[in-house]
């Protein structure tokens, strides 16, 4: 696919390519975790709903935001299980739950180690730019600035969040697995500082985990169809011009 231009002597050029964007190893990963991360958090709530800490004395109402006995929301109230028609069965989301976690973390495992393994690392972890970058993307995306910083296949801001993902994604499972086996995986739960402790860390953990989610859509709206379609088909649509990630891949054999 190229848009051609005629040149000085005539002749024509070029002036965009098709570059090799996602892997179809990255591409396989990427689309398995919707499924399943959709899967883990229906039945996180199913979960959620069965929370009835004495302490607090409401059912599912353990988590809030609020300063000393001052609440000014708490999540998931009965309004929203009634607005979802969410069904008590805690023993079902359980059982969802425990088995989808596998698949989550073996697919993650695959991720890093094909990342590892392949050298697409180099295109995720951030460099020491990338937060003055993040800035100035954040910047243009507010309109407050023309003219994204250069970069290959991520630029500054999305280094940071897609690693910030991966490392979420860790601290899920590890929180998940000192709840789930509390005695057996005790060093682990004393690691993260008690029981209670893992469960709220799980719990902001995966708040930050859907936050992420949310604004990567909006961006992912924003990047247009040039964007998702190389999340599909594994290329995308570049000016001839632009840093090529093919050429980068190439550098590091």
């Amino acid at each position: 696919m190229t848009e051609s231009g005629e040149g000085a002597a005539g002749t024509t050029a070029a002036s965009i390519r098709l570059e090799r964007k996602h892997p179809l190893a990255i591409r396989w990963m990427h689309w398995v975790n919707f499924p399943v991360l959709f899967t883990m958090i229906w039945s996180g709530i199913l979960i959620y709903w069965n929370d009835s800490d004495n302490a607090y004395q409401h059912a599912h109402r353990v988590y809030r935001v609020g300063v000393g006995g001052w609440t000014l929301f708490r999540f998931f109230p009965d309004w929203f299980y009634k607005l979802l028609q969410v069904p008590y069965h805690v023993t079902t989301g359980l059982s969802y739950h425990f088995f989808f976690a596998w698949l989550f973390g073996l697919n993650g495992l695959a991720w890093v180690l094909y990342t590892w393994l392949s050298g697409e690392w180099r295109l995720i972890v951030p460099q020491r730019r990338s937060l003055r970058d993040a800035i100035q993307v954040t910047l243009v995306d507010l309109h407050l600035r023309k003219g994204l910083p250069p970069q290959t296949k991520y630029n500054g801001a999305q280094r940071i969040a897609y690693t910030s993902c991966a490392l979420m994604g860790a601290m899920m499972l590890l929180t998940g697995f000192a709840i789930y086996k509390p005695t057996q995986l005790h060093w682990l739960t004393t690691l993260l500082g008690g029981y209670e402790m893992a469960r709220w860390l799980h719990f902001w953990t995966t708040m930050a985990f859907l936050g992420f989610f949310g604004v990567h859509v909006v961006q992912v709206i924003l990047a247009g169809w040039n964007n998702f379609r190389a999340m599909v088909s594994g290329y995308e649509v570049q000016r001839v011009e632009a840093p090529s990630v093919e050429a980068e891949r190439k550098s590091w054999s």
